[in-house]
């Protein structure tokens, strides 16, 4: 594990491809793209470049959970994917503290055009991919055990990322100890 984060730093540099992900279509290079579905996909910090790629991939929507400001967040995103023709939606998640309500409000846009291609993306994956997790679970009813697996093949959250998922999960009704269902928290991201 410690070889891949090592990786992951290194790669979210060059833009090198997750050789992890089995899914990749000409998204290749995206930094640790996963395609859940043909709908749903979440990511790292995609480049304009990818993002016109996306584009023509039939992707009609970005939602970004990071802020603005992060390291390798892309300048003037919001205006790169509007001139693309694409839906573009910005919710600043705080890594250290992540709340409920800004899951809610993800979901909230999801339930809104529910047959828009749509990519999730971060920095890296992470935060995304807890939310594809629960968006997965709560409003796609895929099951707990699978999305858990999808998620862990991306990453393993850590203690406040794995608090915030079971805590979401809880709160909607989801007992998240189900069998299979591993809640060890990396220290990835710590």
């Amino acid at each position: 594990m410690l070889l891949f984060v090592v990786c992951a730093a290194a790669c979210a540099e060059d833009g090198a491809a997750n050789p992890r992900n089995q899914h990749m279509m000409t998204t290749e290079g995206v930094f640790n793209y996963y395609d859940y579905s043909p709908r749903f996909a979440s990511s790292g910090q995609p480049t304009a470049a990818q993002l016109a790629e996306l584009q023509a991939d039939g992707f009609q929507r970005v939602v970004y959970i990071a802020f603005s400001d992060q390291d390798r967040s892309l300048k003037a995103e919001d205006r790169i994917v509007k001139e693309l023709g694409l839906d573009y939606i910005h919710i600043p998640v705080d890594w250290k503290a992540p709340l409920a309500r800004e899951y809610d409000a993800f979901a909230r846009a999801m339930r809104a055009a529910p047959e828009r291609k749509t990519l999730l993306h971060c920095q890296a994956n992470f935060r995304a991919s807890v939310f594809a997790l629960l968006y997965r679970v709560l409003e796609l009813d895929v099951p707990l055990a699978q999305a858990k697996a999808d998620m862990n093949r991306v990453w393993v959250p850590n203690v406040v990322w794995t608090q915030f998922a079971r805590g979401v999960l809880q709160a909607n009704g989801v007992d998240a100890d189900c069998a299979g269902c591993d809640w060890t928290p990396s220290t990835i991201g710590d």
